[in-house]
């Protein structure tokens, strides 16, 4: 399968590329009856949307989605769902001086080794422009989620460089208001007052030293029900965490304690049952997943992304022949992918427990 396809009950396919014509996403598997219209996609959309703010790529793209089919009157049919965002703001000839050469950190040479051509327009389909596909689909995903069991995927940045912010997963409401707890605009996506500033400047430093930088964003989903995911290959951790290794510029996933589980005794780390209002843990270090299988407790994940790849320095290179070039990425690029990140994340996480949640209603039949 050439791997434009993912999810199994409620499965999205995308197609486009960065400076084609559009990019479009058909969703097999949504219930019918889901209330929908364009502004529910539009609203997501416009939190990924490039040109939003002074820290991220000045490209200008409206993003307005068209729903192709798979809506009536208001309400989703249950049929084959398609939804088309077009491209406006390309400027391809930024990227003629690279049709032969490869740029550093960039799928330029993997591409043209897999396909044998490549498309050199930004990255063609290796471009994060693709993800408004995604965004789309995550847009229907978030509804269903509501509507089913009054779900809720939020994510923010909690680090920045080497910028790290102090946040309560349980305290988090929303990070995309215009506001943060202090006043201001929220360009960073990050609650946390103290580290906002100082992850402002340095994605405004790294900007003008023509540099970028990476970071961290942490997800946390909210009211998802007990038993979710499927033993061994299907976990509901393994494809969460294939859905955001799926998205460009990804270094690593973790979940609950992550990688400072490692250091800790099982006495200390096990998660103590209490009962009361149905069966909860007192701690949530398992990151409300047990055997690959949602335990009712918050889904808790976090992703490190990579600096943007694109950096307006001359960089040692070859061309496709194989002789040495320095190169230099021209064009609109983020500083900082981790801003727009964010509702990219939520959106493979929601599409991800849309899926699961189709699935484990059909196992155990419709609910009541």
């Amino acid at each position: 399968m050439p791997g434009n396809s993912f999810g199994e009950a409620f499965r999205i396919t995308t197609a486009g590329e960065s400076h084609g014509p559009g990019n479009l996403v058909v969703i097999d598997g949504c219930p019918p009856g889901l209330a929908l219209a364009p502004l529910d996609i539009a609203a997501e959309l416009k939190r990924r949307r490039p040109g939003q703010n002074p820290l991220v790529t000045t490209r200008t793209e409206d993003d307005a989605p068209e729903i192709l089919s798979g809506v009536f009157e208001g309400r989703t049919t249950g049929t084959s769902l398609a939804i088309l965002v077009r491209n406006a703001d390309v400027r391809s000839q930024d990227y003629d001086a690279l049709r032969d050469s490869y740029r550093p950190g960039h799928a330029d040479f993997t591409y043209a080794e897999k396909y044998g051509v490549r498309d050199h327009r930004g990255g063609g389909r290796a471009s994060a422009r693709e993800t408004v596909a995604r965004v789309a689909a995550g847009a229907v995903a978030k509804k269903l989620l509501r509507a089913a069991f009054g779900g809720q995927v939020l994510g923010w940045v909690c680090q920045v460089g080497t910028v790290r912010a102090a946040i309560d997963p349980d305290a988090v409401v929303t990070t995309d208001v215009e506001e943060v707890p202090d006043g201001g605009p929220n360009f960073v996506r990050c609650p946390d007052p103290a580290a906002y500033g100082a992850m402002v400047s340095a994605i405004e430093q790294a900007r003008r030293e023509g540099d970028s930088l990476g970071g961290v964003a942490e997800f946390v989903a909210r009211n998802v029900p007990a038993g979710l995911g499927e033993p061994v290959f299907d976990k509901l951790k393994a494809d969460l965490a294939k859905a955001l290794f799926s998205i460009p510029a990804v270094l690593g996933v973790e979940y609950g304690s992550g990688f400072a589980g490692a250091a800790m005794r099982g006495s200390e780390h096990n998660d103590a049952f209490a009962g009361g209002t149905g069966v909860v843990t007192e701690t949530n270090r398992h990151g409300g997943m047990l055997g690959g299988i949602s335990s009712g407790m918050p889904i808790v994940l976090r992703a490190a992304v990579k600096p943007t790849s694109s950096v307006p320095r001359p960089q040692r290179s070859v061309t496709s022949e194989g002789v040495p070039t320095i190169v230099t990425t021209t064009g609109r690029h983020d500083p900082c992918v981790l801003p727009r990140f964010v509702p990219i994340g939520e959106a493979m996480i929601a599409i991800v427990l849309a899926d699961h949640w189709i699935r484990w209603r059909g196992q155990r039949g419709a609910l009541g």
